[in-house]
C-alpha cells in the first residue's frame, strides 16, 4: 500500500516553495494567494508527497470558492487518512500570531489552529514548519507560536523554523527523512537529496 506525506496550510505561507526546497522538484509557485488550486503529487518509492491547495483567501475568487477549497482539503485528508503517515503543516511565522489573535478577538478559533488540531487527530505525525523566518525579528516568536498552539516544551521535534525561499530547511529535512526511515520507507527517504 502506498503511503503519503501531505503539505497543508493557509494560502500564501510558502507551502509550494517549501515542498520544492525539500524535495528538489518544481511545482507552480506564485506571489498571489491561491496559486495552488489542486494537489501536486510526486511519488518516491512507496510514498506520495502531496502539496495541497492553501485554504483561506484565494486571489481572484470569492469567499464561497475559498470555503470549497478548505472543504476539499479536509475531505482529501479524511479520505486518505489511512495512507497518510505524516503531515507538514506550514505557517507564516511572521504573521501567524497577528492573524490568530485577530480571529480570536472576533470570537473565532483561528483556521491555522483548527488545522493543526485536525492534523494531530488524523495524521500519525505532524511537522509544523514555521516558514518565512527571514521576516521575523522577535527571538521569542517560536516559543510564542508554541504557546498559542498549546505545544509544551521542548518543541524542537514538532516546530521547525525554516526559510523555504532561501533553502534553509535542514532540520525539517533531516527529521522528516529520519521519520520515514523509522517507518522502513527507505525509497521515500531518498527524496531528500
Amino acid at each position: 500500500m502506498l503511503k503519503e506525506v501531505i503539505f497543508a496550510g493557509r494560502s500564501n505561507v510558502g507551502k509550494s516553495t517549501l515542498f520544492s526546497a525539500l524535495l528538489k522538484v518544481e511545482v507552480r509557485k506564485g506571489k498571489k494567494p491561491g496559486t495552488t488550486i489542486k494537489p501536486n503529487s510526486f511519488q518516491f518509492g512507496k510514498v506520495i508527497f502531496t502539496d495541497l491547495p492553501g485554504f483561506g483567501y484565494v486571489s481572484g475568487y470569492g469567499r464561497s470558492f475559498s470555503e470549497r477549497v478548505k472543504d476539499f482539503v479536509v475531505e482529501y485528508i479524511e479520505t486518505n487518512a489511512r495512507r497518510i503517515v505524516a503531515s507538514v503543516d506550514v505557517i507564516d511565522a511572521s504573521s501567524f500570531l497577528e492573524i490568530a489573535e485577530r480571529w480570536e478577538r472576533r470570537g473565532y478559533i483561528p483556521v491555522e489552529i483548527e488545522m493543526f488540531e485536525f492534523l494531530k487527530e488524523v495524521t500519525p505525525r505532524v511537522f509544523l514548519a514555521a516558514n518565512k523566518m527571514d521576516r521575523v525579528d522577535d527571538p521569542s516568536i517560536i516559543s510564542r507560536i508554541a504557546e498559542k498552539l498549546g505545544i509544551q516544551p521542548p518543541w524542537d521535534n514538532i516546530i521547525y523554523p525554516v526559510c523555504a525561499k532561501k533553502g534553509e530547511v535542514t532540520s525539517l529535512k533531516r527529521d522528516l527523512k529520519q521519520y520515514l526511515l523509522s517507518l522502513n520507507l527507505k525509497d521515500a527517504a531518498k527524496a531528500f537529496r
